[in-house]
């Protein structure tokens, strides 16, 4: 239930596929004015308010959006009356929308302004627990007017729309921000303004292993401004070749090595340093103002997923199907962009190697889905749900004590890809027509067609996860797919 207050700043956020009918509805190349209505979820997090689009209702010129008896244009009262409805049903906010104007400055016109104190008080009293609202919007601006339940009322500070590349709509452009030395030579690449953008992110790392550590690295030197890093692993002497930062003293061989005795081996293992604080030492020194959420837990938990729910990308670099689930939920319900990061090597029984590959798939909320591609796998899922010991009962499960080969080589080709994609979507430097693909690297290969394949994520309207009436959009509404810690 919608308090009667709100975390400032407020936001709104819009899935690429209901953006561009908004678009499309808003500015069809006639000049006029249309309008629409959408339906939001309110989440609330420790940096604010997040409205996440669901419902997008759009208004047919003539019949639900009229000439007006004050203003150029209004929507009808029985249009109006029907949206309410539906918010009330759904737990929805409920925001009127036009257009106007202009391009990259936009604000509510006096008429505009007086039919929200004529109106609003009436719609909160039908809406009862939920937040009501204006937004106008120009071709790369937008405003907002949200009344809420309390009587008080206050601005949207940004709309962003989610996609291949992500954009930021105000009222205005920002001011322009300080020039920061120690980037000079990336922000000649995205400016100062873009520079500005990855300080204020919030990124999330699922696993910091060979490929989570390396990202963490990168994201850290980039000069993004906060990493919540999730892990529940320590280092052990077989992982210093690969994950970044790590040294041999992490581990503690002269504990841990076979010769020592097993209640040794096991108090060193119990002492090594988690992954998360090597993490946080090389992020720290890259970047000593860094923000740094270390968690070292497993992302199925709900405390622990919760803490992500306010990032603003998210690198899946765990091996894990049920880590897969969990973020692939986080993606659709709370419109939260990440990528799925990571490289493998196959062996069949015999132990020959039978192929070697990195892989970077973006998720993109309401796109791009593992559900919908089939790579999540119900049967794995429910073998990962098996205790050590119900597992070597069942012979047909492999045994997940016998690691498979990994190289640091693999990992650093998807993390920095992986990281270039999100670099790039965040900063705005991709064209507008820009297509989203998953990438997998085959260095072994014989024909250098075949080295890089690109593949065109499937995409169901259907899907449960990414679907409209799926998760897409949900926020706290559905439970994510996590094991509850409560009375732990």
């Amino acid at each position: 239930m919608v308090t009667q207050s709100m975390t400032l700043p407020a936001s709104l956020h819009v899935p690429p596929a209901l953006a561009e009918q908004l678009f499309s509805h808003l500015f069809p190349g006639d000049g006029d004015e249309h309008g629409a209505v959408i339906g939001a979820t309110v989440v609330e997090t420790q940096r604010g308010t997040r409205f996440l689009a669901r419902r997008l209702y759009l208004a047919k010129d003539g019949v639900d959006y009229v000439p007006g008896k004050r203003g150029y244009r209004m929507l009808t009262a029985a249009f109006i009356r029907d949206r309410i409805k539906d918010c009330e049903r759904e737990g929805l906010a409920y925001f009127a929308v036009h257009c106007h104007g202009g391009t990259d400055h936009v604000d509510f016109s006096r008429d505009d302004l007086a039919s929200h104190e004529r109106g609003y008080p009436a719609l909160l009293d039908n809406l009862e627990h939920h937040p009501v609202g204006g937004l106008v919007f120009a071709r790369n601006a937008a405003a907002g007017d949200i009344w809420l339940q309390d009587g008080s009322r206050v601005e949207l500070n940004a709309t962003v729309f989610h996609g291949a590349r992500r954009r930021v709509f105000q009222p205005a452009p920002a001011p322009k921000p300080a020039a920061d030395p120690t980037y000079d030579r990336q922000s000649r690449l995205f400016g100062d303004r873009g520079q500005a953008v990855l300080a204020s992110q919030k990124v999330g790392i699922v696993g910091v292993g060979g490929a989570g550590s390396l990202v963490n690295e990168y994201l850290a030197r980039l000069g993004v401004g906060h990493l919540v890093v999730v892990d529940p692993d320590r280092i052990e002497l077989s992982n210093v070749p690969r994950v970044a930062g790590s040294h041999r003293r992490d581990a503690l061989p002269w504990l841990t090595k076979p010769e020592r005795p097993q209640f040794l081996r096991a108090l060193g293992r119990w002492l090594a340093t988690p992954k998360v604080r090597v993490a946080q030492r090389v992020a720290r020194q890259a970047n000593p103002e860094i923000g740094f959420d270390a968690i070292r837990g497993d992302v199925t938990l709900d405390t622990v997923a919760a803490s992500l729910t306010d990032c603003d990308y998210v690198f899946l670099a765990a091996d894990s199907m049920q880590a897969r689930l969990v973020v692939n939920a986080l993606v659709h319900q709370y419109l939260i962009p990440a990528v799925q990061v990571g490289a493998k090597v196959q062996l069949d029984k015999a132990g020959t190697v039978t192929d070697v590959f990195s892989v970077v798939r973006p998720l993109t909320p309401g796109l791009s889905c593992l559900w919908c591609n089939e790579l999540i796998k119900p049967a794995k899922l429910q073998e990962e749900a098996l205790t050590p010991e119900q597992r070597r009962q069942q012979r047909y499960v492999d045994d997940v004590d016998v690691h498979a080969p990994s190289v640091i080589t693999l990992n650093a080709v998807a993390a920095a890809y992986a990281v270039d994609n999100y670099l790039m979507s965040t900063v705005g430097l991709r064209a507008t027509d820009y297509r989203e693909r998953w990438t997998r690297f085959h260095p072994l290969t014989s024909t250098a067609f075949d080295r890089v394949i690109h593949e065109i994520p499937r995409s169901d309207q259907s899907c449960p996860e990414c679907g409209s009436n799926g998760r897409l959009s949900a926020g706290g509404q559905r439970r994510l797919p996590v094991k509850s810690t409560a009375g732990v």
